[in-house]
């Protein structure tokens, strides 16, 4: 049997499906059973636990063959990531008095950068969980390509904001269903210690990539406009963010080039899945 956290979400419910896929049992650890319905009707058994619960997620993991992690979305985090130190205690916690076969943590490219931006989370996250007696997989994804559902309303009007700068800049993208079937593939691997796995597409994009597989998927012209530096704390904060900084420095790092992939001893993934495969399919998804 195998604990998938995050499965009402892209990755963690593509990771389910997977799994089920393979004849595997999957027991769906979710914050809501009612949200979680159809997964109860295709078979998984429910585990009701908040990420920060040290008792109910151990009693999600017990027994559990592998143990799919994620963290729960922060992009406005308080100074000093309380949240996900909590969250981070109650992983500990809950892994060692369940003791699963084997921990799977979807991670992300950069996570072993020092220097401050959002992606600290994973950091922390990875730091933490590599002194755990169970053999242990971070898997480091590139930038989604889904983030680009945020462009599908602005391509259509013809022009793309875009906070990937300079527009000519290639970053490591990669899609959701990549990442799932490295993430489901991983949980059913035998290995010992810690592994890291850093998966990216099958090549680079930019952010003119984007703009030109939208004008090519909607049949008209379409491109990028670069959101200038300056005035990104002020927007930010219009929308609803507290503490922008974290954000805004995680851009920087994909913009400069810091936040990159580590190599030397990690395991270097490519998926298959292409950049117009995705666009195509959050316009599908945005006309229903």
């Amino acid at each position: 049997m195998y604990a998938v956290m995050g499965i009402t979400g892209q990755v963690g419910g593509q990771v389910a499906a997977n799994l089920l896929r393979a004849g595997r049992q999957v027991r769906a650890v979710v914050r809501d059973a009612a949200r979680a319905r159809d997964w109860a009707r295709r078979g998984c058994e429910m585990a009701v636990a908040e990420a920060d619960d040290r008792h109910a997620l151990a009693a999600a993991f017990a027994g559990a063959e592998g143990v799919f992690l994620m963290i729960p979305p922060d992009y406005d985090p308080e100074p000093g990531f309380p949240r996900i130190r909590k969250t981070i205690d109650a992983f500990l916690a809950a892994v060692e008095q369940a003791r699963p076969g084997r921990l799977v943590f979807l991670s992300t490219v950069g996570a072993q950068v020092e220097r401050f931006s959002l992606l600290n989370n994973s950091r922390m996250v990875e730091q933490a969980l590599r002194g755990l007696p169970v053999p242990t997989a971070f898997v480091r994804a590139a930038w989604f390509m889904e983030n680009a559902s945020w462009d599908v309303a602005a391509a259509r009007s013809g022009l793309i904001p875009s906070f990937l700068q300079p527009l000519a800049h290639p970053l490591p993208m990669v899609a959701t269903a990549d990442i799932a079937d490295t993430l489901a593939a991983t949980l059913q691997e035998t290995w010992h210690g810690t592994r890291i796995i850093e998966l990216e597409g099958p090549r680079r994009y930019c952010a003119d990539d984007i703009a030109q597989g939208f004008a090519r998927i909607l049949g008209h012209p379409v491109r990028a406009e670069p959101v200038p530096r300056d005035t990104w704390e002020t927007l930010f904060r219009s929308q609803g963010m507290q503490y922008p900084e974290p954000r805004m420095h995680m851009l920087d790092g994909f913009n400069e080039g810091w936040i990159d992939f580590e190599g030397g001893a990690a395991e270097a993934r490519r998926g298959s899945v292409e950049l117009d495969t995705v666009l195509r399919g959050l316009v599908q998804d945005h006309t229903h």
